[in-house]
């Protein structure tokens, strides 16, 4: 009975990887061809596969709570993290120019600040956690989706895109930051933390957790890759590179786990330690970079995550016009603390409109953010309720889609 079950998983899991791929697929393709990030195909797929009840066909139905996807969706969301850690340069996160890092700054805390604003408004049994997951998720820039703008429109290498750049990387590292220490407030206020004193010395306590983390992760990883790396490239074996790479970045995330961090802080820490010059013998011997060793598996293993995201929205949330209502709201405070950016840039003559445009579009971190918030349980019910998860990612899509017309027509102005 047991070689059935087991036979029945397998085919199972095979059956849903092959339709969430093609789906995933079929998806990018779309929203390639019409000029916007494969993301949002792979998002807009998994909403019409969420929903294909409304119509009557209800055989996919079980997707949405199938283990082995929501375990593939985790992985591919901490090798999300991994891959872009790796693309991720150090030494620029740490010598972004001032402008970059108080733009950043601003654009975390007026978002986060925004979106805990309009989320206590209209959601007033909510919770204060839940109004932070809200507007943590409007914390990070999404640095792939504006980077890919920015080029497309011939202008990545102004003053304005480096400033976005540097300050969407600074950003996403602090919106994990911020995700780390949300987290860990969850999990203290899970545990029935009770007296006030003890709540701000551990709020502070997690802050300090998450910065001694980051901080650990990325010394010490750098000093050990460097001779695990050293002593690996003396195998002949093929695939030891990617190999070690991936029990690197799985390591770090469940190291993050155990300290009551986001593994996907561990992942990210992961790759941001991760250089070519620490395999470079690899590369020497005719090996491929990281990072191309990397796609094949990211290419179908991420796509994973941002599908299950869209199978979780459930279309009918927002027949209810206060759902509607509150997602328009949320992405006005998702506009408007980000145009607040323009605070931080110190250099004369740089367009602050083009800049605060550039750091609208949120994406990758910010869809985590709402599925953590979604899967969190707080005295019996998730963090973020089904119809505001719904909503945050209508939130997210929306900031996507209307970023490249404006950010066009923001620079055409000139």
């Amino acid at each position: 009975m047991h070689n059935v079950d087991m036979g029945d998983l397998v085919r199972h899991t095979m059956m849903v990887l092959t339709i969430i791929i093609i789906a995933a697929k079929l998806g990018g393709e779309l929203m390639g061809r019409l000029g916007q990030p494969p993301v949002l195909g792979e998002l807009l797929m998994g909403v019409v596969l969420g929903n294909l009840n409304l119509v009557g066909i209800s055989v996919l139905d079980p997707l949405k709570t199938s283990p082995p996807l929501q375990i593939l969706a985790e992985v591919g969301a901490i090798l999300l993290l991994f891959e872009v850690g790796v693309e991720s340069d150090l030494p620029q996160l740490l010598a972004v120019g001032w402008s970059s890092l108080l733009v950043a700054m601003v654009g975390v805390a007026a978002p986060l600040f925004l979106g805990y604003l309009v989320a206590s408004y209209l959601i007033p049994d909510g919770g204060w956690l839940s109004y932070l997951f809200v507007g943590g998720t409007l914390t990070a820039t999404s640095v792939g989706i504006t980077a890919r703008v920015l080029k497309d429109l011939g202008k990545s290498n102004t003053k304005e895109a480096r400033i976005i750049l540097g300050a969407a990387v600074a950003d996403d590292v602090i919106g994990l930051v911020v995700l780390a220490v949300i987290s860990g407030l969850t999990s203290a206020a899970t545990s029935g933390v009770s007296s006030s004193g003890a709540q701000w010395t551990g709020w502070l306590w997690i802050v300090v957790k998450a910065c001694i983390f980051l901080a650990l992760a990325i010394v010490a990883g750098r000093f050990w890759s460097q001779r695990a790396f050293t002593v690996a490239a003396r195998l002949q074996v093929g695939g030891v590179l990617l190999a070690l790479c991936i029990c690197f970045c799985f390591v770090l995330a469940i190291l993050a786990g155990l300290v009551g961090l986001a593994p996907i802080v561990g992942a990210f820490a992961a790759g941001v330690v991760l250089e070519e010059v620490h395999y470079k013998p690899f590369l020497e011997r005719g090996e491929r970079t990281v990072q191309e060793l990397l796609f094949p598996l990211t290419t179908l293993v991420v796509p994973v995550f941002f599908v299950l995201m869209g199978l979780r929205v459930d279309l009918r949330s927002f027949a209810s016009l206060s759902v509607l209502g509150f997602a328009g709201l949320v992405t006005l405070a998702a506009v408007l603390g980000k145009q607040a950016c323009a605070i931080g840039v110190l250099e004369r003559g740089v367009d602050r409109l083009a800049i605060g445009v550039g750091m609208i579009p949120r994406g990758e971190v910010g869809l985590i953010f709402a599925g953590i918030g979604s899967s969190l349980m707080l005295r019996g019910h998730p963090v973020l309720s089904p119809t505001t998860f719904s909503a945050l990612v209508l939130v997210i899509m929306l900031s996507t889609f209307i970023t490249p017309p404006l950010l066009k027509a923001t620079f055409e102005r000139r």
